[in-house]
């Protein structure tokens, strides 16, 4: 539970950090789906959840550092919208609630902003990622859409960016709820894959255990067995046996901290013997990437002790040569692994990524790959204590890729293209578990196990998890 006076402290904080200026939040209304009265899900933007905590459409807040005043701007709820949506508190009660006494009417937000510009008063504002906030930007403030990401506050940026990275303990608390809720999603789908199912009959077993707990998913669930597509958001196909059935799933709580796991598993009774190999292969590099995890150390550098595991593993199976260590920095491995190891976690799942993946994941100074592979990695900065991310290697066998790179000749030094047509049908498989650094070291995040062995894979489809 999030209480009122946490919510003050953390505005307190960026007060602090900002030292000057009005800070601009605005919260996400209902957006129709295919008409205006018929919406998607409701979600209230992170950041303002983080600050002013309000689960409801259609409000904004000011934090007016130079005035030291907090205010929620809103409307009352009009008989209509009772007969509609039941009653809710007034605006003045909801502020209470995160401890703000100051409201105003949201019909008054332009006049305050135009009094702070007047006044020659900076205005920070977040880079909108929905098109509704980048008409209300261009209304309150007069700038166009294509211009509003390059005027936004990289330093209110930086400041909320260095706030929400750090998890409490209260935060950890409902992030692990989550994972728990998570993990039983993949435990339901662990006993119910077999031959002759769909893909679709998973996926809805999945979302049964998250909104049963009162949640929804944090994200589109990936159920298939067409692993090698990274995010295949499609259930169409029926499980044959010899199929590898790939699951990224995660819960999001009623409070919207999150869970993100993925697990494969064999359609049948036991992986083959080919599956195993890769299997076990993944796991080695899942374990090398743990053992790296402590504060001060690079979570690039993770990344890359995974990649060398990946490419012994394919040196093992003929299918890449040469220095392990040197292909892996030189980024060969991304044939069989162009994704990122992992990325922070909290109320969003990729957390605070409509901030940028720079100032959430990169360190001053350092700027982002572009080259395939290395430019996916979300999350590469000297970690340090309350940092909550995922872990995630895999494997993966596309063969668009391996024609691609094949016609351009890439890394024949460490590839053996003539091995590879014999892969061409594997598809892909990948694990992941969630962490938190801690002043010791890091910390596996849930209290109920996932499995990973072959042995508890196996065990859990036998109903013993």
């Amino acid at each position: 539970m999030i209480t009122k006076e946490t919510y003050a402290a953390r505005r307190s904080q960026l007060k602090s950090e900002m030292g000057t200026g009005l800070l601009l939040f605005l919260g996400n209304n209902e957006v129709g789906m295919n008409y205006a009265d018929n919406t998607y899900h409701f979600r209230q933007d992170s950041s303002f959840l983080y600050f002013f905590g309000l689960d409801f459409a259609g409000l904004a807040a000011i934090i007016d550092v130079d005035e030291d005043r907090e205010i929620i701007f809103g409307s009352e709820l009009t008989i209509d919208d009772i007969v509609w949506t039941g009653i809710q508190p007034t605006l003045k009660e909801k502020s209470m609630m995160v401890g703000i006494r100051d409201t105003m009417p949201i019909n008054r937000l332009k006049n305050y902003l135009d009094a702070a510009k007047a006044k020659g008063q900076p205005i920070h504002f977040l880079p909108p990622y929905r098109g509704d906030h980048q008409v209300w930007l261009q209304e309150l403030l007069g700038i166009s859409p294509k211009e509003q990401a390059a005027a936004s506050s990289v330093a209110l940026v930086k400041a909320i960016v260095n706030q929400r990275n750090h998890k409490s303990a209260e935060e950890i608390d409902l992030i692990e709820q989550a994972i728990d809720i998570s993990t039983e999603m993949h435990l339901a789908a662990y006993r119910i894959v077999r031959p002759g199912i769909h893909e679709a009959e998973v996926a809805a077993a999945v979302q049964e255990v998250a909104v049963k707990h009162g949640g929804q998913l944090s994200f589109p669930t990936i159920a298939t067995v067409k692993g090698q597509v990274l995010h295949n958001h499609g259930f169409i196909h029926r499980l044959e046996e010899g199929d590898i059935f790939l699951l990224d799933a995660g819960a999001e709580l009623e409070q919207h901290y999150a869970g993100d796991l993925s697990s494969s598993m064999p359609v049948g009774e036991r992986f083959t013997s080919r599956q195993e190999e890769v299997y076990n292969i993944h796991l080695a590099s899942f374990q090398a990437a743990v053992d790296k995890l402590a504060p001060g150390v690079p979570f690039f550098e993770a990344h890359i002790a995974a990649a060398i595991q990946i490419v012994e593993g394919m040196k093992g199976l003929g299918l890449m040569k040469g220095d392990a260590e040197e292909a892996a920095r030189a980024g060969a491995y991304a044939l069989f692994f162009p994704c990122g190891l992992g990325h922070m976690m909290g109320l969003d799942v990729h957390d605070m990524e409509n901030l940028g993946e720079q100032y959430v994941g990169y360190p001053e100074g350092e700027k982002k790959s572009t080259q395939f592979g290395f430019k996916s990695l979300r999350l590469s900065r000297p970690l340090e204590p309350g940092f909550v991310f995922t872990v995630e290697p895999g494997i993966y066998f596309i063969p668009e890729l391996m024609d691609q790179w094949e016609a351009e000749k890439r890394f024949t030094d460490f590839i053996n293209y003539d091995k590879l047509p014999a892969w061409r049908d594997f598809t892909g498989l990948r694990n992941e578990l969630n962490y938190v650094i801690t002043p010791e070291g890091a910390r596996l995040l849930g209290h109920k196990k996932k499995p990973m062995t072959i042995d508890e894979v196996i065990g859990a489809k036998n109903g013993l998890f």
